[in-house]
């Protein structure tokens, strides 16, 4: 490779990179739990037990959050890197997170089941619950790189945590179309 083939290339982020890694990790903590799920599952005589119903109007508007903001935590990390700003849409982003997060608590509120009920439940809670901690960390993480983008820490020169932050959002996503498909769809 030649010296200006070589000065072409573009080179990941330590935090994007690092990132990566860490959700390398996580792909195996939730793949262990649908393993779990689909084991049990598959011994099951009835499933999910009696008892264990789910509406579908909450976990859809939740989905439907959840997915805009992964398309707005994209224009937000574009435009960064492109010395745009992230103008209204980090935000946004932040804000249909916790509403995500209040809708799966309020549909928590109103389950008939419990977590010690029968291994649906405790499948559900566990599989949802640690989603929701990771949304919550998602959260956290966007509301410092907004201070950080506030302060001129992050910008179109230095977006190395917003794209590693936007990685780990859309990792969130994706994992949550995955439970919503599972839990709610083929149950």
């Amino acid at each position: 490779m030649s010296r200006s083939e070589a000065q072409g290339r573009t080179q990941m982020s330590s935090p994007a990179l690092g990132m990566l890694l860490f959700i390398s990790s996580e792909l195996m903590f939730f793949g262990g739990l649908f393993g779990a799920y689909f084991t049990i599952r598959g011994r099951a005589g009835v499933w999910p037990p009696d008892g264990a119903q789910l509406e579908l109007v909450l976990p859809i508007i939740s989905t439907v959050m959840l997915l805009t903001s992964s398309a707005t935590m994209h224009v937000a990390t574009a435009g960064l890197e492109q010395g745009r700003g992230t103008g209204v849409w980090l935000p946004v982003t932040i804000a249909l997170g916790a509403v995500f997060l209040a809708i799966q608590g309020f549909e928590y509120s109103r389950l008939s089941f419990a977590v010690s009920d029968h291994a649906f439940g405790t499948l559900f809670y566990s599989m949802t619950g640690f989603h929701g901690l990771h949304v919550f960390g998602g959260l956290v993480t966007l509301v410092l790189m907004w201070i950080r983008i506030s302060r001129k820490d992050l910008d179109a020169s230095n977006p190395g945590g917003l794209v590693a932050a936007g990685y780990y959002w859309h990792f969130v996503d994706a994992i949550w179309v995955l439970l919503f498909s599972t839990l709610y769809v083929l149950r």
